[in-house]
């Protein structure tokens, strides 16, 4: 027998949220009646597809003004798009399938994130390495977020107000800087030579990682200490039943 899907409780208090919520109301409630969940969770994929492309073409040649950059910043949106709305249609039209959804999306999420971040090193932008590393702080902080919601039963999209819609945002100024400007090489104490792009994506790799660290300590002692009471509970509980248990075979 499958097991029963308890209701989660959804928090996700992004950076941007205030203009994304809105957002994503009014996009789900002006759909066509054609476009379904599915629909827009494919759409994401291919804007995943559209953004890895882009990357891999700026591998091809100089970076700045190079038109793949916009194509690359294309996909993310197109990614947004789908990622972000297939779940907010299915609860706007009750149509949601918990199991499926949750299963699916998670899914789909841990595929486009690898598959991005790990484009970025093939752009040249980035040292592959450094695309793998983040693709890994990435995946990292989604499995936090994972084995909370099972062991709490509340979605919490993040707790540090950045989410896979502010990332995005910030792939695609970076890609605009980069258009513009380049991607100039300076040098960093102890680091050595190093260019804009990977900085950027150096801090967010160190936020990435230090979230994590910081969350598996914090909710281990916060589920630790739960775990304590719950069990000094349960012993109070048979302490008072076996102290029953001695009182009633005296008398007998």
């Amino acid at each position: 027998m499958a097991k029963k899907i308890e209701k989660q409780v959804r928090t996700n208090d992004i950076l941007l949220g205030f203009l994304e919520r809105p957002a994503l109301k009014w996009l789900a409630k002006h759909m066509p009646a054609w476009v379904n969940p599915d629909i827009l969770t494919i759409t994401g994929l291919v804007g995943t597809a559209i953004t890895v492309l882009g990357y891999a073409l700026v591998g091809e040649g100089e970076v700045r003004n190079n038109n793949f950059l916009w194509l690359a910043s294309l996909g993310f949106v197109i990614n947004w798009f789908g990622d972000s709305l297939d779940g907010t249609l299915a609860r706007y039209r009750h149509i949601e399938r918990p199991r499926f959804g949750y299963f699916i999306d998670h899914s789909v999420d841990a595929i486009t994130s690898s598959a991005i971040f790990l484009a970025l090193g093939l752009s040249g932008m980035v040292p592959f390495g450094m695309g793998a590393m983040a693709a890994i702080g990435y995946l990292l902080a989604m499995i936090n977020v994972y084995l909370n919601t099972y062991v709490t039963g509340v979605f919490e999209m993040t707790s540090m107000k950045l989410g896979p819609t502010e990332i995005r945002v910030i792939a695609i100024l970076a890609n605009a800087l980069v258009f513009f400007f380049g991607n100039p090489e300076f040098s960093l104490p102890i680091v050595g030579t190093v260019n804009t792009f990977t900085v950027i994506l150096g801090v967010i790799i160190a936020i990435l990682y230090i979230y994590f660290i910081y969350k598996t300590i914090a909710d281990g002692r916060r589920l630790a200490l739960l775990d304590g009471k719950r069990l000094e509970r349960r012993l109070e509980r048979e302490a008072k039943k076996e102290a029953k248990s001695q009182m009633k075979g005296k008398k007998g």
